[in-house]
């Protein structure tokens, strides 16, 4: 389904199209509970809870775009300020590898380790000796090298080749070894695993694929913190998520949490749309096909952390049946999300996103604009949205190119702001 552009409208970005997911289910299967359940998400909520400088990220109501978009509630969950490392990817890769570490030290002394344990002294000999490696667009190579320097294990970390000199900056000051490779993510991915194997290091992925499934599993349970947060936030299930995706694990993992507590209410689980870039967009060929489906090319997209050719594994165990639709989206729709956020528009408090945290957003805006999307989805007055805001300015150049303002001068418009 092609979108139509409007000049009025400053999210009418002609070449979006709509993929509706006839495998969507309303169970939350045993298979299911195998990849994410509550007993393992409690460990990590205790965990991550328990980190200095823990709190909930804000969940921002955009009531003048709701109404301009024609639903009832619109939420925005801005991820900017997770752990200063301007991501929800903090929550992931460096529990990861925390549990990595915890494993080792259990296997090397036959006793589990306590969450407070690990990058204390008493095993700091241990860790200081695992490597722990993997490939990024950014923002999950950041959370990887920010675990590794917290709980006092090496980081090698590869990023291809298009990935930003700021990006690669950012996770260098964390300590780690950054390596750029040839070719694009999923290149940069299987350059990871071999050297590991060659080395003797450990992967935090953030995708799974045949025979690798407890580390993603890992990060995909600490990314469930943030549907809790805004599940706790909201004292309510949304009626629909938009959310983005590279590989997919952020969006099985808030898909997951959501629909466990509606089983436990009793209550339909929340629509589930995801907002894939068009030329990256390994979930929309999914769900329009109904099995898995890798796209190729060079990935080359401004939301720099979904260029993602590959889904993972673990997230279609969720995501078959959980996600009702997926959007393809141009770059054009990232950046006109970006402005309206950071403008203030319609009345609303500006948010600083990034360009790889918008593509919810746009999607929503894309699915708002189409009569037969918002009958199939049952986007209306009533409906209460949430979207994630994933990252912040996490490349700051870049924010300012877009924006044409940097993320400090929205900060403190947002700060200034008043409802009218």
């Amino acid at each position: 389904m092609k979108r139509r552009g409007s000049d009025e409208d400053p999210f009418a970005i002609a070449g979006s199209l709509i993929a509706f997911n006839a495998g969507a289910g309303s169970r939350y299967l045993p298979a299911m509970t195998e990849v994410l359940n509550d007993e393992a998400f409690a460990t990590a909520a205790a965990t991550i809870s328990g980190w200095q400088n823990y709190a909930p990220t804000p969940l921002v109501e955009l009531p003048g775009l709701a109404a301009r978009l024609g639903v009832g509630r619109l939420w925005f969950k801005d991820e900017g300020g997770r752990f200063g490392l301007g991501s929800f990817k903090a929550l992931g890769g460096a529990y990861a590898v925390a549990r990595l570490i915890a494993r080792e030290v259990e296997r090397r002394t036959g006793k589990a380790p306590s969450p407070a344990e690990i990058g204390s002294s008493a095993f700091a000999e241990i860790a200081a000796s695992i490597t722990v490696t993997c490939a990024t667009d950014g923002n999950h190579g950041r959370s990887v090298a920010w675990g590794a320097r917290l709980f006092g294990a090496k980081a090698v970390i590869f990023i291809h080749a298009t990935v930003s000199e700021g990006r690669r900056a950012a996770i260098a000051a964390y300590g780690a070894d950054v390596r750029r490779t040839g070719g694009n993510y999923d290149d940069s991915v299987r350059e990871a695993q071999e050297t590991a194997e060659r080395e003797g290091w450990f992967v935090v992925s953030d995708t799974s694929y045949p025979g690798y499934r407890t580390v993603p599993r890992d990060v995909m349970q600490g990314y469930e913190i943030m549907a809790a947060e805004a599940h706790a936030a909201l004292g309510r299930l949304p009626t629909h998520v938009f959310l983005q995706t590279g590989v997919g694990g952020m969006a099985a993992a808030v898909a997951a949490h959501l629909w466990r507590i509606a089983e436990r209410e009793g209550a339909p689980r929340p629509k589930i749309v995801l907002g894939d870039p068009e030329n990256a967009a390994c979930w929309y060929e999914t769900i329009r096909a109904g099995h898995p489906v890798a796209v190729g090319g060079d990935l080359d997209t401004m939301m720099a952390g979904l260029a993602c050719g590959e889904i993972s594994d673990l997230a279609w165990e969720i995501l078959a049946t959980g996600c009702d639709a997926a959007v393809r989206l141009p770059d054009a729709a990232a950046i006109a999300a970006m402005r309206v956020l950071a403008e203030g528009a319609f009345g609303d408090r500006p948010v600083v996103a990034g360009e790889s945290a918008v593509a919810g957003l746009a999607a929503l805006a894309v699915a708002t604009a189409e009569a037969e999307a918002r009958a199939a989805l049952g986007l209306d007055a009533d409906s209460v949205v949430l979207c994630l805001g994933t990252e912040g300015d996490t490349d700051p150049a870049l924010y300012k190119t877009i924006i044409g303002r940097d993320g400090d001068a929205v900060r403190a418009a947002a700060t200034a702001w008043r409802p009218a």
